[in-house]
């Protein structure tokens, strides 16, 4: 019965089931042990489990000593061991949802997991989907496989969906205190998901339903997608007029009222900008609903990777030199400035487009050693960094600067290398060795 969950979630003496432990789903973990509740965490990567059992960490805004804590307190387990789903008294699902070559949702983490979940799910269990999706995924396609249990959501379970509001390497704002968006599939759903949340995060914002809430976050990303696209095509137009585009927003943003600034890039990454307006999109298409702003948005976002590379080649020939055979380096991996965080990041795609232009590429990232295996880049596994140095600089090309991490020294970095190529205005202070610096 509902009393009987809520009360031990208000008692905090329910156990938290946390499924994923990635970037997402790992600082979950921290708030709800710093709440005082017991979490298991569920993993199919065998080797997260391992390093988290140890005490080590394997996401570098979570340090070690952070899990050493959460394992030593007794509060937090890690395992592969999907049949321990019967013991959380609520569980939160926070896996990938990725998009297929086709770009369109691929709903096979969510699946196998609701999958998982109804082979052990028992009465009073609270379920919350986290992942990223459409606008539906939680009635339509989480409960029909939760129901293969033969429990009944609202009567023996309750099921919600809250979207994850990760931003790593962000310090204003944490999990704890970014806001928590909740809806439930009835009223019961949502006061046991508000009060779980009322353990670890600061303020829980109830909305009427899951779709509600799963469209929020549809909205939250589409917004910035869309205004990221402006900025990139304004960058191309503004950049044949002869204008900085960097400027130009600069000036824009001292309007007090009416303007937020955003700023054009190598491309998009992270796990929901590049992704989640084509969720919407596909969507959109059951209704016979045209979403042509946002379609447009990602055409043109998909599309800078190419005209990055087309500036780098362009600016090459101007000094005599070819794409082929030329010595690129590309200055990080991570999709964003100081973080280990490579999901979707647009370096890789500048690497294999320098690649199949016949270029010999080396990159260099503080925070990411060495290229994981990845299930779009597997040929990149292994890749290693190349460190920063006078001579190595000088032994290339072009440096293409597509992650701007505040431990690059720009003005060493110009002074040494023979062309820079900025995508990220990161080299706005330098002021000698103008002309080795070309904007993209």
């Amino acid at each position: 019965m509902i009393q009987q969950l809520l009360r031990k979630i208000e008692t905090n003496k329910a156990v938290v089931g946390v499924v994923g432990l990635g970037y997402v789903g790992l600082p979950l973990v921290r708030e709800f042990t710093r709440g005082g509740a017991k979490v298991i965490g569920f993993d199919v990567d065998e080797r997260k489990v391992k390093s988290l059992t140890a005490g080590k960490s394997y996401i570098e805004h979570i340090p070690s000593k952070v899990v050493r804590e959460m394992i030593q307190s007794g509060l937090f387990s890690a395992t592969t061991d999907f049949k321990q789903l019967r013991k959380p008294d609520c569980i939160l699902i926070c896996v990938p949802t990725p998009l297929s070559k086709m770009r369109e949702p691929d709903l096979a983490y969510v699946e196998a997991t609701a999958r998982s979940i109804a082979k052990a799910l028992r009465k009073d269990q609270l379920v919350v989907l986290e992942s990223t999706t459409y606008p539906g995924t939680t009635k339509e396609v989480m409960l029909p496989i939760l129901e293969t249990s033969g429990l009944k959501v609202g009567k023996d379970f309750y099921l919600a969906f809250s979207p994850e509001r990760e931003d790593p390497g962000r310090e204003d704002y944490t999990t704890k205190t970014i806001p928590k968006v909740v809806g439930g599939y009835d009223a019961n759903s949502l006061a046991a998901a508000c009060a779980c949340y009322k353990i670890a995060i600061d303020t829980v914002v109830p909305v009427s339903s899951c779709e509600a809430a799963e469209a929020a976050k549809i909205l939250e990303n589409t917004y910035r997608c869309v205004n990221i696209a402006l900025v990139n095509e304004l960058k191309m137009l503004f950049d044949r007029m002869g204008i900085d585009v960097w400027e130009v927003i600069r000036a824009a943003a001292t309007k007090p009222f009416g303007f937020t600034a955003f700023y054009p890039g190598p491309g998009l990454g992270g796990h929901c900008i590049p992704i989640d307006p084509f969720y919407l999109s596909w969507k959109a298409r059951e209704y016979n609903m045209p979403t042509r702003f946002i379609e447009l948005a990602g055409e043109v976002n998909v599309s800078m990777p190419e005209y990055v590379i087309h500036k780098t080649m362009v600016a090459l020939n101007d000094r005599g030199k070819a794409m082929k055979n030329a010595k690129v380096l590309v200055l990080g991996l991570a999709y964003k400035k100081d973080v280990d965080d490579d999901r979707e990041s647009p370096s890789y795609e500048l690497i294999e487009l320098l690649q199949e232009n016949g270029a010999k590429v080396s990159y260099n990232d503080p925070h990411c050693p060495v290229i994981k295996h990845t299930r779009e880049h597997p040929q990149l596994a292994g890749m290693k960094s190349t460190p920063i140095t006078a001579g190595n600089l000088k032994k290339f090309d072009a440096v293409l600067i597509s992650t701007d991490h505040t431990s690059y020294d720009q003005k060493f970095i110009v002074k040494h290398a023979n062309l820079v190529v900025d995508t990220r205005n990161a080299t706005k202070n330098v002021r000698s060795g103008r002309n080795k610096i070309v904007k993209a």
